[in-house]
């Protein structure tokens, strides 16, 4: 072999070594910037556009747990469709069986089954045994919020607006916290925000049943008591 052809192989490997090391770095990046995309989407509501973003983004490496688990959140708290929240807080679970969202996602998905059950009929996710203690269950929550809700709408007008008025200053009187209610806020979601976990919303709830009119759909603007 001449010294030009070794020569050229030299450079060829060398050029080759790059194009690797490049790659190596172009995907991570690239996921990286799906997942910050996906983000700021969901930040800006455009929840739609945040979930294709975060799939684009998912492999079966360890490393998409959590992106599997902020698509269960995204389904879950903003998009009331507790069938893919199940699918992906049982993704999350598989790829990090131990990670620090591993409780929520085992008490979300117990909750999401509940849920599920309304709208996956007949659908054996459960035995019927299993499947008939849930759904009475699931009536009695309903029922709960429903009477609550009742509750509340019988208050006076003027009550209710001196509540919202007064809520800041007797929460703080009381040593509690207060939160401002945002577009696409669930009392499940506000509950995961405060104290890391959605099964604390009827103690939100609880709290504030003289304003809430109903525990469904909340208000925009409306300040809560944190307990």
């Amino acid at each position: 072999m001449s010294r030009a052809d070794k020569s050229w192989l030299y450079w060829l490997s060398i050029f080759l070594a790059l194009c690797f090391v490049g790659c190596d770095r172009l995907l991570p990046s690239r996921y990286n910037q799906l997942v910050q995309d996906a983000d700021n989407k969901a930040t800006q509501g455009d929840f739609g556009r945040a979930i294709n973003l975060y799939e684009a983004a998912l492999d079966d490496s360890p490393r998409c747990a959590e992106v599997h688990y902020k698509l269960a959140l995204l389904y879950d708290d903003k998009l009331n469709d507790p069938v893919s929240a199940l699918h992906h807080f049982r993704r999350y679970l598989a790829l990090s069986p131990n990670g620090p969202h591993a409780n929520d996602a085992k008490n979300s998905i117990r909750r999401d089954e509940l849920a599920a059950l309304t709208s996956l009929s007949g659908d054996s996710i459960v035995t019927r045994a299993e499947a008939a203690r849930l759904r009475n269950e699931n009536l009695n929550m309903h029922r709960q919020l429903e009477a609550r809700a009742g509750t509340s709408q019988s208050i006076p007008g003027k009550l209710q607006t001196g509540n919202a008025a007064t809520t800041k200053s007797t929460a703080k009187k009381s040593g509690e916290r207060t939160y401002t209610v945002r577009e696409g806020d669930t009392l499940a979601s506000i509950s995961r925000k405060f104290y890391k976990s959605p099964n604390r919303w009827h103690q939100i709830l609880e709290a504030n049943k003289q304003s809430i009119q109903n525990p469904k759909k909340l208000t925009v603007g409306q300040t809560l008591v944190i307990p």
